[in-house]
């Protein structure tokens, strides 16, 4: 039995927020959760470090990240996919 083996890694979309630091993009990553005690829809959202090795993600694109190894003491994030390329102003 060949079956393809289901990735125990969590990967997430979000936002390219900066591109300052080579091989690394600062993803912000946004979720709607209800409220535990009045029941109201919220925003939440949460900034991750993930390694760029080309620096081929620039600043608004939409990309997939997905967990690794640590590679720095902030950086456990490796950025995988471009989802969606940012609109040129």
């Amino acid at each position: 039995m060949t079956e393809a083996k289901q990735s125990l890694k969590r990967t997430l979309i979000g936002k390219v927020v900066s591109d300052k630091r080579t091989k690394t993009v600062t993803v912000l990553i946004e979720r709607r959760v209800k409220h535990a005690l009045y029941g109201k829809i919220v925003g939440k959202s949460s900034k991750y470090h993930a390694h760029d090795e080309k620096g081929e993600y620039k600043m608004g694109d939409m990309i997939e990240i997905t967990e690794s190894r640590p590679i720095s003491k902030t950086k456990n994030w490796l950025a995988t996919r471009l989802v969606e390329k940012a609109a040129a102003v």
